[in-house]
């Protein structure tokens, strides 16, 4: 339950410290004393959106703390699975800088706004006029009857289905696509990568070719230029390789008579061994290189053809033209395949399929089963709140398709005449039977979302006398399990609460300021007194506001 709110710098408070206490807490204050104030200032820690506009200092944060007692709710794991602190009265914090900028805190540990307000909305719920706008709603409708059907894990297990079968069908949706598109492409990948796999590219087969192209060209020079060297070093006009063996032999008879000769000998018969190479490797080139137009005629064909391929795909090299092939036929493949993992992809979506159809069926029925018991308890409740011909009924259809919330479509149907039957209840119901209907609905669901704090804002709007009466008697009811924060203009509910709180302004040099304090017994008379009387109360008014008291007292 909420034992503690703590406010700093919003709106009309500066600085705002309050307690509350178990049971029926009652919140009363004149006409913009700044009740309002108090639940704005609270929905920042249910995580509500802020800006600067809210600090009534400029220069200053706002920080709004509600202190929560936690201790029989269970919520162990929760701290645990986000890391953080467990306390038994926790403290969940919301700091709104100058510039606009929001932090979140729960036991002093930063964490996002979103874990906030999922901690904070299992611990407190806040029913105001405009909840009273949802009531028509289908989605609030389901929620009421999921909370009473207590169908959590009926649905979860439907929303993962849900979820499972949707994603799986886009992937599906996106691989037909892409399959679709590919497979008008295949003709023409196919088409290129044949071209370029009868090639039969080879590495370094460019260069190669390159080479013997220009040789070819050039054969005729190339074995003049080789018969004229070999003819130069051993030919029959002047042969240099048999005159260098001469050379050779003549000094070699002189070296018994000369040292240094033999040196000379020895490089004289060397330079004849490598010309004697020379000249016969230079006629062996020459033999070897022949005109040869037909040779020449499939080297150029072959350039052609490589020359083309890198001019068609604009590419230079055969390394990268064999990449592109092998990149071809990886498309191809994977295109190819693409039926295989359709084929896999439907049968998985239709198990899918499957699954959430039949858990929104149970989910349904799980629905289905609660619906009575709704019924009868909000007919009950309503005719306690002097709706005595009241008839609520809740109907169940099947929906067109399916939502993340299932396959049903529930309406809420009221009634508050004998002889009409029951409609719509946010076409037919005013203001005061909607409050009674929305009392009756918490006080049904309360116990089923297992809240420890729900939070009345006005809620006897509407209504009066002895119906105002009836609602206080269910409301301290409903704060025998629950705590009560109950904000209302009325004594007759004011005098049942167990704690009464003022909302007040006081009017300061340094401005006008909002604050709240807890009444004692004789305030309490007072202020119930001012709420019969008005702002002069008689005795009467103060007798009538006794009465209430000790009527509560007896209660």
């Amino acid at each position: 339950m909420l034992t503690r709110l703590v406010i700093s710098n919003y709106a009309l408070i500066d600085e705002l410290d309050v307690s509350f206490e178990p049971g029926f807490n009652i919140v009363t204050g004149e006409t913009g004393a700044g009740k309002s104030i108090l639940l704005g200032a609270l929905s920042l820690i249910l995580g509500a959106r802020a800006d600067s506009s809210s600090l009534r200092n400029a220069e200053r944060k706002c920080i709004v703390e509600g202190y929560f007692d936690i201790s029989c709710r269970g919520l162990e794991p929760f701290f645990s699975e986000y890391d953080l602190d467990y306390e038994p009265v926790s403290i969940l914090r919301r700091e709104i800088t100058s510039a606009g900028k929001s932090r979140a805190f729960i036991n002093d540990t930063p964490v996002t706004l979103s874990l906030l307000r999922d901690l904070s909305l299992r611990l407190i719920d806040i029913h105001s006029q405009h909840q009273n706008l949802e009531l028509g709603t289908r989605q609030f409708q389901l929620r009421v009857v999921d909370a009473v059907a207590c169908s959590g894990e009926a649905l979860k297990t439907y929303q993962n289905f849900f979820s499972e079968y949707n994603e799986a069908s886009r992937r599906l949706a996106e691989l037909k696509e892409k399959a679709a598109k590919s497979r008008a492409d295949l003709d023409y990948f196919t088409f290129q990568f044949t071209q370029l796999d009868e090639a039969r590219l080879q590495p370094g087969e460019l260069e190669l070719l390159e080479e013997e192209q220009n040789r070819l060209i050039h054969a005729e020079e190339i074995k003049g230029a080789l018969l004229w060297v070999a003819d130069l070093l051993s030919g029959e006009h002047f042969p240099i390789v048999p005159r260098l063996k001469e050379a050779a032999g003549r000094v070699e008879k002189i070296v018994p008579f000369l040292k240094a000769a033999e040196e000379l000998q020895q490089r004289l018969h060397s330079a004849w061994i490598e010309l004697n190479d020379l000249a016969q490797e230079a006629g062996q080139l020459a033999e070897k290189t022949e005109d040869n137009p037909r040779r020449l005629g499939e080297v150029n064909a072959r350039l052609d053809l490589i020359y083309s391929l890198e001019q068609k795909h604009q590419m230079k090299g055969i390394n990268a033209l064999l990449a592109f092939r092998d990149d071809l036929n990886a498309r191809i493949g994977e295109i190819t395949g693409y039926e295989e993992e359709i084929t896999a992809l439907e049968k998985e979506t239709f198990r899918l399929e499957k699954l959430r159809n039949e858990s929104a069926e149970v989910l349904s029925a799980i629905r289905k089963k609660a619906l009575p018991e709704i019924g009868d308890k909000v007919t009950r409740v309503l005719r306690q709140l002097a709706i005595p011909h009241a008839r609520f009924v809740v109907t169940q259809e099947k929906s067109d398709g399916y939502s993340l919330s299932g396959a049903d479509t529930i309406q809420f149907l009221f009634s508050a005449n004998r002889d009409t039957e029951p409609a719509e209840i946010g076409r037919i119901a005013s203001g005061g039977e909607i409050s009674r209907v929305m009392l009756a609905l918490k006080s049904l669901v309360s116990g089923s979302q297992m809240l420890s704090t729900i939070i009345f804002d006005e809620i006897d709007a509407g209504i009066s006398g002895e119906t105002a009466l009836k609602m206080g008697q269910i409301l301290k009811q409903l704060s025998a399990g629950v705590q009560v924060i109950n904000i209302t203009h009325l004594p007759q509910i004011a005098g049942k609460g167990d704690h009464h709180f003022l909302v007040y302004k006081e009017d300061q040099p340094s401005g006008t300021f909002t604050s709240i304090r807890k009444l004692s017994n004789a305030e309490r008379v007072e202020e119930l007194s001012r709420m019969v009387g008005g702002d002069r109360p008689s005795e009467n008014a103060r007798e009538a506001a006794r009465e209430m008291m000790e009527g509560e007292s007896e209660d």
